[in-house]
């Protein structure tokens, strides 16, 4: 997977069921997202593109409550394991923290906020009426995926009224397309989960 980077994530608020759109530094379509909705689990398909024609890879949930869930990932054309997305609850409380695994379960990945007082601040003037309409536009979360404390990735949430906006950097150049794939895929879980905020 050589995509150019960053890579953009546009997050269609205003959707029925939760879309994203993945493009890459060129303005090329890469990927397209979207969440079924009215799911007691949460069960979100990956798209060639927005036309929809042909699945690529399925993220789901091994549990209904999905406060400490683990979000696994296969590819839909051979139905192989690629690998596991897991929040960590109540540890999560103050700084959001994920663990991304590969196909075969072991740890490759940690992604962590890097600011938690921008959760703070946003829950803070959310209380404050209409005024979380605007949260969007000022309070941006940034979020860091490392190997044995290596950064390989950044993902940084856009000013943007009317949609989410984020922008994925690759820190790693040496990244093989394999982790490459899998980061990408915990990347967009994770956007899915943390959508609410900000």
């Amino acid at each position: 997977m050589a995509y150019q980077y960053p890579l953009n994530l546009r997050f269609r608020l205003i959707a029925l069921a939760p879309q994203i759109e993945i493009t890459d530094g060129a303005g090329q379509e890469i990927l397209f997202v979207r969440q079924k909705i009215f799911n007691l689990r949460e069960d979100v398909r990956i798209f060639r593109n927005s036309t929809m024609n042909e699945e690529v890879f399925r993220i789901k949930a091994d549990r209904i409550i999905d406060f400490s869930a683990k979000y696994h990932i296969t590819d839909s054309r051979s139905n192989r394991p690629i690998g596991a997305l897991q929040h960590h609850g109540f540890q999560s409380i103050w700084k959001s923290s994920y663990d991304l695994e590969d196909g075969n379960g072991a740890a490759r990945y940690h992604i962590s906020e890097d600011n938690p007082w921008v959760k703070v601040v946003d829950t803070v003037v959310g209380m404050i009426p209409f005024a979380d309409f605007f949260t969007g536009f000022f309070l941006n979360p940034t979020y860091t995926m490392s190997a044995s404390e290596t950064p390989i990735m950044k993902l940084t949430k856009k000013p943007a009224f009317f949609e989410g906006l984020f922008i994925i950097e690759k820190l790693d150049i040496d990244l093989s397309d394999e982790d490459e794939e899998l980061a990408l895929l915990g990347w967009l879980m994770m956007v899915q989960l943390e959508r609410s905020r900000g």
